[in-house]
């Protein structure tokens, strides 16, 4: 290394000379080499750091950003099932409210029916019995009018206790605060007191709270499947059944009766169509099973749901 200083004269500052320094400058140049090398290492360091981080972040986001699209795929996929679901819960509602009205009006005219065709007739003839000359003739023999008084009586009698049968199916007991139990045995004792026929009645240990609109629900499918069972099989074999399973509570009525076709029945069978129509619209389930040994009805109601 070569270095070289003027020489300068101190009153007049002229150069009057030149020095010149002769230096090994090899501990500087390693000097200035590991500087530079430790500059480009730092350089190199913090480039790689800033890297790092910046990696972790755009990792880190790129995790949360999957996580979050995976969360809200199946958020979708809920969601469009939920509405799937919805769409066909509105379908059968619809449905289920048509044929509830169709059936309320066959039920009316079946009502009608049942009084044109029983009080209405046993009152039609108490009628023609008092307008006859029987009793409008002062002639007629005391004893011959008694006997057609007593046969008007017995024509109205009848009538009044055909209207009060009819009463009976169509006014509910008190169930709004009784338990499931106590309505399966109200539902029973009815039958048993209005056909002499004995019901057998097997219930499972357990206690659910239900709506008063469940309550009706059942009380009127046994009512009206014990009715079915004894006009079309006799009553012959009669029982219910109570059990749950999991989360739905269950009620089975059969008989052993010759059994029918389920796929075969008539509009004028108002029984099974009006069950299946109660029991669906309240979300329940619906089945019929019938052979030659007899017939077992079924429904099935969501505690969780009905509670």
């Amino acid at each position: 290394l070569e270095i070289y200083n003027p020489v300068l004269q101190p009153w007049s500052g002229e150069v009057v000379a030149v020095s010149e320094f002769y230096e090994v400058a090899t501990d500087f140049e390693r000097n200035l080499h590991q500087a530079l090398i430790r500059t480009w290492l730092d350089v190199a360091a913090v480039t790689a750091a800033f890297f790092l981080g910046l990696s972790a972040i755009v990792f880190r986001g790129s995790r949360t950003i999957s996580s979050q699209s995976r969360s809200l795929k199946q958020r979708i996929a809920e969601l469009s099932d939920l509405l799937a679901q919805n769409r066909l819960l509105r379908l059968r509602v619809q449905r289920a409210s048509q044929r509830a009205t169709a059936v309320n009006e066959r039920y009316l005219r079946r009502i009608g029916a049942d009084l044109h065709d029983g009080p209405a007739q046993l009152v039609a003839l108490a009628a023609l019995g008092i307008d006859s000359p029987v009793i409008g003739d002062p002639a007629t023999p005391q004893s011959k009018r008694a006997q057609e008084l007593l046969a008007i009586k017995a024509h109205l009698d009848n009538a009044m206790r055909e209207i009060r049968s009819i009463s009976k199916g169509l006014v509910l007991p008190h169930i709004e605060h009784a338990e499931l139990g106590e309505i399966l045995q109200l539902a029973v004792q009815a039958h048993e007191e209005r056909t002499g026929v004995k019901v057998r009645l097997s219930m499972t240990r357990g206690h659910t709270p239900l709506s008063p609109a469940a309550k009706i629900c059942i009380f009127r499918f046994v009512q009206e499947a014990l009715n079915n069972g004894f006009r079309h099989a006799g009553g012959e074999g009669q029982s219910v059944e109570k059990h749950f399973d999991g989360e739905r509570v269950c009620i089975e009525v059969a008989d052993a009766g010759p059994g029918f076709d389920p796929q075969i029945v008539r509009p004028e069978r108002l029984g099974l169509v009006g069950l299946r129509e109660r029991v669906e619209s309240l979300g329940g389930q619906f089945t019929v099973t019938s052979s030659q040994s007899g017939t077992v009805v079924r429904m099935a109601l969501n505690i969780v749901e009905m509670g």
